[in-house]
Formats: structure tokens, C-alpha cells, sequence
């Protein structure tokens, strides 16, 4: 039996075929560690959204930015010291597990929400949050409203659905609200009832919603509430061959938060290697070798934090005070400012 088994995978892996008949493993992880390849071919494969304002923007140049860019470049600075260091696959929805599953991609940064569907049966691991999204409110400034909860009665622009209609259905029937559903099959037209004025507020994903303010006529005239009513939680994700790769996409994740918490910024680390702050020099690897273990070089942070910043300044480029969006850091503050952004301890 053994030996017909065995036959069995030379087959399979000659023919070029995976798991369909649950002998082996997906042949993109037989022989070479992610990591590995990577360094032979010199670059990062890593996979991104279809042009979207805030996470992957595509300048009248050809240069990328935002915020699951930017991550890509984070990665590449750990691997190789150089935020350039990578090729861009941009990816639909329904191709973005695909790409990831087949090899095609080392690393999805394209936002996808962190699900247990997703994390267990797509072959794919997330690594941790990027973004903390979900479904919220836009209104204007004149409505002089600062609560979800001060809505009861609202007309409310919604798509139809679950992050639309049923998301408000759901949200204002628990707290017993009144409301009024006003309907379109399309974000567009959505977007052009609520600027006509035909409904109180327009609701959708919070990046969505920042990206229809930025669009507006007078974009200061509008407010986005700051409860969220669904958790749409945004991260990379990889492979679940090679637990040496999802460390180092997780760390560099960490690595952007702990800088921000330990006051690094692009413009100051170099300065910040003369501190004496231990966990400030254990981080930049002067005082211990953190890389070592997964198979970075020593100085692995400190080439993160130059080549990109923390994640601050990455948010404010993005999508904060320093982008078109405006949007507040919110759940994705650090958790020392009251947001959800925290990193394990670099020790």
C-alpha cells in the first residue's frame, strides 16, 4: 500500500497536480523555501488590489503608492534592503486566492478580510491586520449628527446585500431605530443620491466611504461617524507551506507598529541608533540578533523603518492627513492612543 501510495505522488507531481487526490502537498512548496526564492530571483512577487484610492494607486508616472503598496516595500526592505525590491501583481477579487494558491504571488497584500472560511480552507494564512475596516456612515456637517446611534429616522443610501442593506438592517433593528432604505445596484449611482441630497447618509466601507468623501464637491462639508456596525479586518496573507515566510511577512507587520510605538520615523532611526533605550536597540538589532531566527540580516528593522517609516507615517501617506482620503486613524491608531494597532514584544 505504502509503495502504491508513493507511486501515486511521483505521478501526480510529474503530471504537475496538488492535493486533488490527498497524497501531497501543493508542488509550489516541494523543494524551495519561499524566502529562498525570492533571494534567487531578487525580488518580491507580491500581490495587490485593482487601482484603489488609499491601498494601491497608480501615479500618471506608472509609480505605485498606498497603503498595501507600501507593505510590499516594507517586505522587500526586510528581505533585501531596498523598498524597490519588488514586482507588483494586481489581482481581481475573484483571482486574488488563486494567484496566492498557484505560486504566482510569494505575499496577498490586496485587502482581503480576515475570515475563518478564508483562513482554513483557501490554502492561505493571514499574517495580522493591516487596516481595520468595516461597514460605517458618511453625513454631511450640517446634519449636525456625531453618533450612529443619533440616526433613528435616517434615510440611508445603502447597496444592496450584506455589507449594505443588511448590515444597516441588522445594526439599527437591535437598537431600535427607524430608518429608510433608499437602494442602488450601483456605488456610483449610490454615491450620486446622497451628493443629490436624497438621503441622510450614505453607508458602505469605511475606505470606500473616504474615497467617495475625497470626490465630493466640497469634501469639508462631509463627516464620517466614528462607530463601526460590521469588522472587516484587512491583512496579508500567504501561503500555509512555509512557516519561515508567514514569520517574516507577520514581523515586518510587527516591525511597523513597534516602531511607531517606540518613536521611530524614517527621518529620526539613524539618529536613534546612538540611544541608549534598550528596546530601542534590541529592535534595531544593535544589541541582539532578532533577524537570525528568520533568516534576515541583523538590521533587518532598522532597514524597514529607513526605507518606508513606521506605520504612522505610512497611514498618513495613504490614507490619513497627508493623503486625498482625510481619514482618521481611528481603530488603527496605536493602541497606546486608544486603536487596535499593537505589536507582540521584539524579544
Amino acid at each position: 500500500m505504502r509503495m502504491l501510495q508513493q507511486l501515486c505522488r511521483l505521478s501526480l507531481a510529474v503530471l504537475g497536480f496538488g492535493t486533488s487526490m490527498g497524497f501531497a502537498g501543493p508542488t509550489h512548496a516541494a523543494d524551495t523555501a519561499v524566502l529562498d526564492a525570492i533571494r534567487a530571483r531578487g525580488y518580491i512577487s507580491c500581490g495587490i488590489g485593482e487601482p484603489q484610492p488609499g491601498f494601491s494607486n497608480v501615479g500618471a508616472n506608472g509609480g505605485r503608492s498606498g497603503l498595501d503598496v507600501e507593505f510590499c516595500g516594507a517586505l522587500a526592505a526586510a528581505v533585501f534592503g531596498n523598498k524597490e525590491a519588488v514586482k507588483y501583481w494586481p489581482l481581481s477579487a475573484n483571482d486574488r486566492f488563486k494567484a496566492l494558491q498557484a505560486g504566482d504571488v510569494d505575499v496577498l497584500a490586496r485587502g482581503a478580510t480576515w475570515t475563518l472560511s478564508r483562513d482554513t480552507e483557501l490554502g492561505a494564512r493571514f499574517t495580522g491586520v493591516l487596516f481595520y475596516d468595516g461597514q460605517g456612515f458618511l453625513t454631511r456637517r450640517g446634519n449636525a449628527v456625531a453618533s450612529v446611534l443619533e440616526l433613528s429616522g435616517a434615510s440611508v443610501c445603502a447597496l444592496p446585500g450584506a455589507m449594505g442593506e443588511q448590515g444597516v438592517a441588522n445594526f439599527f433593528g437591535t437598537q431600535r431605530m427607524r430608518f429608510q432604505i433608499i437602494s442602488k445596484d450601483s456605488w456610483d449611482d449610490l454615491v450620486k443620491t446622497y451628493e443629490a441630497g436624497n438621503c441622510t447618509v450614505l453607508t458602505g466601507d469605511v475606505s470606500l466611504l473616504a474615497e467617495a468623501r475625497s470626490k465630493l464637491k466640497v469634501p469639508g462639508d462631509h463627516i464620517i461617524l466614528p462607530e463601526l456596525i460590521t469588522k472587516e479586518p484587512l491583512g496579508p496573507a500567504v501561503r500555509q507551506d512555509d512557516p519561515q515566510w508567514f514569520a517574516v511577512v507577520r514581523w515586518t507587520l510587527m516591525a511597523l507598529i513597534e516602531a511607531e510605538e517606540l518613536g521611530l520615523t524614517s527621518a529620526n532611526v539613524d539618529a536613534q541608533r546612538a540611544a541608549t533605550d534598550p528596546g530601542i536597540r534590541r529592535f534595531l538589532g544593535l544589541e541582539a540578533n532578532l533577524g537570525q531566527a528568520l533568516g534576515l540580516p541583523r538590521d533587518w528593522a532598522y532597514q524597514v523603518v529607513k526605507n518606508v517609516g513606521n506605520y504612522g507615517e505610512i497611514f498618513d501617506r495613504s490614507l490619513g492627513t497627508k493623503s486625498d482620503l482625510k481619514l482618521s486613524r481611528g481603530l488603527n491608531n496605536s493602541w497606546t492612543k486608544g486603536g487596535l494597532m499593537y505589536s507582540m514584544p521584539f524579544r
